[in-house]
């Protein structure tokens, strides 16, 4: 049996992706991927030959690992007949069980992750007892499509490309898109997928109770995100973001009714309350707000900045800029007008 540090790497490489089945992999992607893993810790790359010499290994004395053969659209792959077989195992020490079964109990009471049958099933295998629960996420129950976040999340996390039928509110026929998904996130208890088109790679979202069906297209190569999400959030409220805009710095009062609440739950990160001499210059400059307190946000404009900025009525007035004072008055206008008709 070879010893050395390197046959024992490649084994424990070639190990995680035979037992995978969210990926189909021939000859030629077990040996790059290898190949990819073992320069990364610092080896040197091994020929195909050696990695077909590895898997024949694996299936005689000491492992006997039944490999499988098989092929899908006239392509031939390989893995373990048995996905939950491992040549690699380590019994969990009592801390490490403990920590998984506390981590376990408590994303199990979040009810965003409603559908998750394979969290139920490790649950049960490790014992977990059922216990109180110490923790309310919000959630809408009568979310539509909130099934698939169990089957997006797994395509997520084993990086599988997949294939989008949706449609949008004025769409009379769905339509498809190959997608690269990325993160699960949700705003204002709607959840939204966030990935990039494969034809362009343009990263794009859309809501769960606009997606039709998803098909995991394993034999489609996945491209991994280039960027940090969470940084392409930081500029905006929601989810959508116009590249073609700039960061605005958005100036508003807020009542005294109202400045509490908002002072305590920022309407964006970058949310600034002014007092002192900032404070008396707003006053001079705009002697009709006696009262209240000024404050600023620096974020790319969108809808649902709109949305949150009107949703405090007369409490909240924005000062600057006036392109997004006209949207607001505009919505406003819009409504006013729409209630004139009704009103009796």
């Amino acid at each position: 049996m070879p010893t050395n540090k390197n046959a024992l790497t490649r084994y424990k490489y070639l190990d995680e992706m035979l037992s995978d089945r969210h990926h189909f992999y021939d000859i030629h992607d077990l040996t790059e991927k290898c190949n990819e893993k073992l320069i990364d810790a610092g080896f040197l790359e091994v020929s195909q030959r050696c990695i077909e010499k590895d898997i024949n290994y694996l299936e005689y004395d000491p492992f006997y690992v039944e490999i499988e053969r098989y092929r899908v659209n006239g392509h031939r792959y390989i893995r373990y007949k048995n996905p939950s077989f491992t040549i690699f195992r380590k019994e969990l020490s009592e801390e490490e069980s403990n920590l998984i079964l506390e981590v376990l109990n408590t994303i199990g009471q979040f009810d965003g992750l409603a559908h998750f049958e394979w969290l139920d099933r490790f649950k049960t295998g490790l014992g977990l007892k059922k216990r109180p629960r110490i923790i309310s996420f919000s959630n809408n129950p009568y979310l539509q499509n909130s099934n698939l976040l169990g089957v997006l999340f797994d395509n997520i996390s084993n990086q599988v490309v997949i294939k989008l039928k949706y449609h949008t509110f004025t769409d009379k026929e769905a339509r498809e898109i190959i997608f690269h998904p990325y993160l699960l996130k949700q705003y204002n208890n709607r959840w939204y997928l966030i990935g990039a088109a494969d034809n362009d790679g343009k990263i794009l979202n859309f809501a769960l109770d606009r997606i039709d069906a998803v098909i995991a297209l394993p034999e489609i190569k996945y491209k991994p995100c280039n960027e940090d999400l969470a940084d392409r959030f930081e500029d905006i409220i929601g989810v959508t973001l116009y590249e073609d805009r700039d960061v605005e710095h958005i100036l508003f009062w807020v009542s005294n009714r109202s400045k509490d609440y908002v002072g305590t739950k920022p309407i964006h990160g970058s949310q600034c309350q002014y007092k002192g001499e900032k404070d008396e210059e707003f006053r001079r400059q705009y002697p009709s707000f006696d009262e209240g307190a000024f404050f600023s946000i620096d974020c790319i404009p969108n809808y649902e900045l709109i949305r949150e900025l009107c949703s405090f009525g007369k409490e909240l007035i924005v000062l600057s800029p006036s392109s997004i004072q006209d949207d607001i008055f505009n919505s406003i206008k819009s409504m006013f007008d729409s209630y004139s008709v009704v009103r009796i």
